[in-house]
């Protein structure tokens, strides 16, 4: 198997062409990125913090329905609307990554889907 796409139930559906992760080589397993969109599609409403946990808890949910943790993710990028938010969502960030965090990137952009301040990718090693 060079490359199998991988969706969950418990994250939400794709809101465009792409798959919520996709295992490649049986080895690496790539998340799309996620923002706070619950399961069902609705959008968190509130402030970074809110919205931060959520999309952790969309990671968790592909991570858990591929048989993986948080312990297997080996490099993450998070996206913000503003370098504003970067100490809330380190602080939730950092609550669910503990002491061995991946590698990280984070940036601010112009601009992220339904208008949220947060969207984070992951590659996760099985």
């Amino acid at each position: 198997m060079l490359r199998q796409v991988h969706s969950t139930t418990d994250a939400p559906g794709a809101i465009g062409p792409y798959s919520q992760a996709v295992r490649a080589e049986g080895r690496f397993l790539f998340l799309s990125g996620q923002i706070c969109l619950r399961p069902d599609g609705s959008l968190v409403e509130g402030d970074v913090r809110a919205q931060a946990e959520q999309v952790m808890k969309n990671l968790r949910g592909v991570l858990e329905s591929a048989g993986l943790g948080f312990e297997s993710v080996v490099k993450t990028t998070i996206f913000l609307s503003s370098m504003d938010h970067f100490q809330t969502v380190n602080e939730v960030y950092g609550s669910v990554f503990g002491s061995d965090p991946p590698a990280r990137s984070t940036v601010a952009v112009a601009g992220l889907p339904k208008g949220v301040d947060v969207e984070i990718e992951a590659i996760a090693v099985y």
